[in-house]
């Protein structure tokens, strides 16, 4: 495919960085030179220096007949002005990073497919949409449904208390797994993602990421020794964007203790959140929050503007007793860090974006995507289609790429494992774990031949 990235900031950098592994060809247009250098230093990209919105910018970055223009610049009006006037010029698709949410929920009012528009995504409504998935279950580091639960992705850390703490694969599933109703697909280890095998063993310190079915779960749960409780209270530093979205989408389902520095900005908090309890108070100061009930919270959330501060607060809460701690950071790097250091999970609202963005490249009959923070991985739902090479015989033999897992399948409204002598069939729904690199590769096997 041929996609233009307006925008050579976080966001269009780690897309171009993984399109490229994906033999995308790919041309980055942005106003500041340093940075278009530096990504023609490190990948194999086309740049083009100019605003996004001229004629003849678009035209040098040869915008007519482009699959994709994808405008992620720090402006929200020239990515909105980007995508318009691309689609004018004859880009096939266009996508648009916003910070106003009123877009999203206007999407339909304001017609904008025919301004010109694809898609709008929002960083900030995309981040809080990832904490609320991610407050579900304590007990897990992370998890996420695959047709209303059928299957479903669970996240653990491999810690001595951990009945798979020392045992490979093949040990785990002839003790463990009988029923065979949970699949190991990756495991996150020193900051490098492991495809695991039947010989690869569970070290301490692993995270550890299964695909289930529904009594897959429970069974994943069990092995970690630890209580399943439910998270009621939550507590969020930061009245930011996404920490003014968080409580108001949490607040429905949780208590909500919103804690914010600035007094006028909790005025503001005050008249917009019914049901949130907002705190004026230093939020980097561990008495304060001691005091306003911290180690009697289920959750701890940290989205101020500071990525440091989030992080040692969640450390904090963590060592204070608090269940589940998530922490908003600006550099992606730190994302590899969280669970390593003590925190459950750090986002990046960048990286999200961007993951997001990715299903518009999918083929193949793509349903659902999804990525891990921190692991270099994607999982990707595929349908069958009635001439996919997938059907040429079991699993086992059909030279299913080695980066790559199929963790499950549902099939007749019912989640099941694909061992090695599965035989697919037209219509299934199949869960494949996959590196960036082979991904391409992947789709093959679902595209009709």
């Amino acid at each position: 495919m041929r996609i233009i990235i307006a925008g050579a900031g976080d966001v269009g950098f780690h897309l171009a960085r993984l399109l490229v592994k994906e033999k995308q060809e790919i041309t980055l247009i942005d106003l500041d030179s340093e940075k278009l250098k530096y990504a023609s230093e490190h990948i194999d990209v086309v740049t083009v220096k100019g605003h996004s919105i001229s004629y003849a910018i678009l035209e040098e970055a040869n915008i007519d007949g482009a699959d994709l223009l994808i405008a992620v610049t720090s402006s929200e009006e020239t990515n909105i002005a980007t995508a318009i006037i691309a689609k004018r010029l004859g880009a096939k698709k266009t996508v648009a990073r916003v910070s106003n949410v009123e877009f999203l929920q206007s999407r339909e009012k304001l017609d904008l497919k025919t301004l010109g528009i694809d898609e709008i995504i929002s960083p900030e409504s995309l981040a809080t949409r990832e904490i609320k998935r991610l407050l579900r279950e304590v007990a897990i580091t992370d998890t996420f449904d695959f047709d209303s639960g059928l299957l479903t992705l669970v996240g653990i850390t491999i810690d001595q208390e951990c009945l798979l703490y020392g045992k490979n694969q093949k040990e785990s599933s002839q003790e463990f797994n009988q029923d065979e109703n949970f699949t190991a697909v990756a495991i996150l280890r020193n900051n490098r993602t492991l495809i695991p095998r039947g010989d690869t063993r569970f070290e301490l310190n692993d995270h550890a990421y299964f695909i289930c079915q529904k009594e897959g779960v429970e069974r994943v749960i069990e092995l970690t020794r630890k209580k399943r409780t439910a998270i009621r209270n939550v507590m969020i530093l930061g009245g930011s964007k996404i920490g003014f979205h968080a409580a108001k989408k949490l607040s429905s389902t949780y208590n909500i203790k919103l804690v914010e520095s600035d007094r006028d900005k909790c005025n503001e908090l005050s008249d917009e959140l019914e049901n949130t309890l907002i705190l004026n108070a230093d939020g980097t100061n561990i008495e304060i929050l001691k005091e306003e009930g911290l180690e009697e919270m289920d959750a701890f959330i940290a989205v101020t503007g500071n990525s440091e501060t989030n992080i040692i607060s969640c450390l904090v809460a963590k060592n204070l007793g608090v269940r589940k701690t998530i922490s908003l950071v600006e550099n992606i790097d730190y994302i590899h860090l969280s669970q390593s250091i003590g925190v459950d999970t750090m986002i990046n609202k960048k990286l999200i974006a961007a993951n997001f963005i990715l299903r518009y490249l999918r083929q193949g009959g793509v349903i659902s995507m999804i990525g891990i923070p921190g692991v270099n991985a994607e999982i990707i739902e595929y349908e069958v289609k009635p001439n996919s090479k997938l059907l040429s015989g079991q699993l086992k033999n059909i030279n299913f790429p080695r980066n790559a897992i199929v963790g499950g399948v549902i099939r007749d409204g019912r989640g099941q494992t694909a061992m090695g002598d599965f035989e697919f069939r037209p219509g299934d729904r199949v869960v494949v774990l996959s590196k960036p690199g082979d991904i391409s590769k992947v789709e093959k096997f679902f595209d009709e031949v």
